[in-house]
């Protein structure tokens, strides 16, 4: 295939990729506790034509070479774990982590997952889970006496009942931490599992060695800019229309050529 051609065709499927990745991020960008992505770009394989630094005589060498680049390829998508907007709520069990460190969920086969969406709830036995039902690890319950719940900026939570002079401590929320937050591998549901990448999680006490506090009643909203990922859909629309004229001129280039060949 023409170099060309095939270099151009690749730009077409990174810009392609791309898009995908802005449309997500824009289409989250209201969703709890998401972290936008960003597309990172690779160049392929060269052709060597003349290798630089070869011999151009007995006693001399080409300074520079000839080299042709073969296309660009989407090498990774990465998250941006910067903090997000606090929104307040009403909800005491709407929780939100300042700093780093995740929430850790307890999945039906056993395993945890990590999320920093805190819109928490209580399921039919009182137990603390997420809106898709799963619980909180280490499962936090809140008898049905509990007249009101206080969550502290450690994770205690205490609850208040009718005739008692001082507050019960129920449990207390541990967050992990990773130190390449980058490698979570993404599932859907706002949840992130550990990979070789992540590294082993490192669970720990909120507010203390370097974790995140706790806040009650306000969610971590969306980290996605609106705006950027506006430009930069605006940026990778004119990056295609550029790879599909590449794939235009080339093709009159060799009709061209065939016509005066002929």
């Amino acid at each position: 295939m023409n170099l060309a051609l095939w270099a151009a065709k690749t730009g077409l499927d990174a810009q392609n990729t791309q898009m995908a990745v802005i449309a997500n991020n824009l289409a989250n960008s209201n969703t709890t506790g998401f972290k936008a992505d960003r597309a990172t770009f690779q160049d392929l394989m060269y052709q060597n034509v003349q290798q630089v630094g070869a011999q151009s005589t007995q006693n001399t060498q080409y300074s520079t070479g000839l080299t042709l680049g073969t296309g660009v390829r989407i090498a990774s998508t990465e998250k941006n774990y910067l903090q997000g907007s606090v929104l307040q709520t009403s909800n005491p069990l709407d929780l939100s982590i300042s700093g780093r460190g995740f929430f850790q969920i307890t999945m039906p086969d056993g395993t945890l997952s990590y999320t920093r969406d805190g819109s928490f709830s209580l399921d039919s036995q009182g137990n603390v889970v997420t809106e898709s039902g799963y619980p909180l690890s280490p499962a936090i319950t809140i008898p049905i006496t509990a007249q009101s719940v206080a969550v502290g900026a450690d994770g205690t939570v205490s609850i208040t009942t009718a005739g008692a002079a001082k507050a019960t401590t129920v449990g207390q929320i541990q967050i992990a931490n990773f130190i390449n937050e980058e490698g979570l591998q993404p599932n859907g549901n706002n949840l992130l599992t550990e990979s070789a990448a992540s590294g082993a999680p490192q669970v720990g006490t909120a507010n203390t060695n370097g974790l995140g506090s706790i806040q009650q009643s306000t969610l971590e909203t969306s980290n996605v800019n609106t705006v950027t990922e506006l430009v930069n859909m605006i940026t990778c629309q004119r990056a295609y229309e550029m790879n599909s004229k590449a794939i235009s001129t080339t093709d009159q280039m060799l009709q061209y050529l065939t016509t005066n060949l002929s």
